[in-house]
This record gives structure tokens, C-alpha cells and sequence, in this order.
């Protein structure tokens, strides 16, 4: 397998190993710039769209991305020639943060929406809701808080603390950084669902064989469930993976028409 690594598998694999051995333990700081941030957030910055696709906050994150990149990369490289190879995952990969970016807008419009609802009217239960909808934000101890305004729902002292804490929620949000090559790996996924969809792959877990259509069918299914449960609890940017997969299937669509167009 890694004697048929193709050039362009090659070299991404080979940048993002570097840069993460680089802001792991050289420049840490790299993590913040290159994150991508929330737009109205002071950390963003326009490159960010580019960068943050080749960062990854751990070893098992990096992992499982250029895991699938060596998985499925080389085939496609093979079949698409590097050029295209390399434009799918760089559209999917900066359309995908710029989806999300708008994920996060809309996400963020609508948690604005409601503090502003609740400032209007400091009502401890549509307190407590907010609080439980972003309850991984918090220590455990902000729910005796949320006990102590349900008594005391009229104190001037503990609304202007209601308000603290929503304001505190807002500024954690806005500030939370999306890294990683997830967005790309998607589309390599897709597109290889699409173009070989009969292979056959043999997973690690269940140990079994699965036609690669139904295992992008399965991640693609999984994915869209956890875009709309929205768990709080869960820290990996469902929608960016969805993201991917979309954009990753219009493009070989459209190559997929014109079939001159593969080199």
C-alpha cells in the first residue's frame, strides 16, 4: 500500500505531519492563527479558510484524516490525475470552512436572539434553557446558580449575573476554533463512493466486508443525524463534514459529465 502512495497523497500527507509536529512543539501559537475562527470573532483572519484545514488538535485527529487520505487518496489520483485529485480536496476543504462559517452566523444570530429575549424578560426557567442548550460550556457548578435565581427570580444581582453568564456563552461560542482536514477527506470520500461504488472494502470495525457506496451512504446518514441532533457535548463540526460531502459530490458530478475533462 505505501509503495503505490501517489505524489499528491504524498505531499499533503507529508504537510500535515510536518505542521502538526511544528505547532505541537515549535510554535504552538500556529494553533491560533491558522484555527478558523467564527467571522466576527477578533482571532479571524481571511486565510484562516485555508489554513485551518491543516491543522489538527491531536495525534488521533491528524490520524484518522490522513489515514482515509492514504486509504482512498491514491486510487483517485490514479484515476482523476493529480490536478483534480488536488482540486477536490482544496474545494471541499476551503468550501467546506466556508459553509460552516455560515453554519456558525446562523448559529450565533440565533443565540444572540435569544439573550436578547431574555434580557427583555429575565425569566429564570428561559434561563435555565439556555444554560442546559450550552451546558458543555460550563462547570457544574453554574446550575446552583440557576437554583438560586429560580428563587430568587426578581434579585437585581442575580439577573445581572443571569446576564454575565449569557454574555460569557456568547464569547465562548464566538470564539471557538474549527481545525482539521475532515472537510476534504469527505469529499475524497464521496467522490471515491461515486466513482467506485461497487469496491469492495474491508472495515476494521465490525471486521466486514462493505461496497464503498454503502459506507458513504452510512457517514453521509450519520452525519446529516448528528447535524440536527446538534449535541452540545459533541466538539466535531458535523455540518463541515456534511459540508464536504456536498461539495465533493456536485464536483464529480459535473466531472462525471464530461467525461474528456479526466486526465
Amino acid at each position: 500500500m505505501f509503495r503505490n502512495i501517489t505524489p499528491v497523497v504524498q505531499n499533503l500527507l507529508l504537510l500535515n505531519v510536518v505542521l502538526f509536529i511544528v505547532s505541537a512543539f515549535l510554535f504552538p501559537q500556529l494553533n491560533e492563527w491558522f484555527a478558523l475562527y467564527y467571522i466576527h470573532s477578533p482571532y479571524f483572519k481571511p486565510f484562516q479558510f485555508l489554513t485551518y484545514m491543516f491543522m489538527h488538535a491531536d495525534f488521533w485527529h491528524l490520524f484518522s484524516n490522513m489515514f482515509g487520505l492514504l486509504i482512498f487518496g491514491p486510487l483517485l489520483e490514479q484515476f482523476l490525475g493529480p490536478k483534480k485529485l488536488f482540486t477536490l480536496w482544496m474545494v471541499c476543504g476551503v468550501g467546506s470552512g466556508l459553509l460552516y462559517s455560515g453554519y456558525s452566523a446562523y448559529r450565533m444570530n440565533a443565540l444572540e436572539d435569544k439573550v436578547e429575549v431574555f434580557q427583555g424578560n429575565p425569566d429564570p426557567e428561559y434561563f435555565n434553557r439556555l444554560v442546559l442548550e450550552n451546558r458543555s460550556y460550563f462547570e457544574p457548578s453554574v446550575f446552583d446558580f440557576v437554583d438560586d435565581f429560580s428563587r430568587n427570580p426578581s434579585d437585581p444581582m442575580k439577573i445581572s449575573r443571569a446576564n454575565q453568564t449569557l454574555e460569557a456563552i456568547m464569547t465562548i461560542q464566538g470564539n471557538v476554533p474549527m481545525v482539521g482536514a475532515s472537510g476534504a477527506l469527505f469529499g475524497i470520500l464521496i467522490a471515491f463512493g461515486m466513482l467506485f461504488p461497487n469496491t469492495q472494502l474491508f472495515l476494521l470495525f465490525p471486521p466486514m466486508p462493505v461496497k464503498a457506496k454503502y459506507l458513504v451512504l452510512f457517514y453521509g446518514l450519520y452525519t446529516i443525524y448528528n447535524v440536527f441532533v446538534n449535541n452540545p457535548a459533541d466538539n466535531v463540526a458535523h455540518f463541515a463534514h456534511l459540508s464536504g460531502l456536498l461539495i465533493g459530490g456536485i464536483l464529480v458530478y459535473r466531472w462525471k459529465r464530461d467525461r474528456n475533462s479526466f486526465y
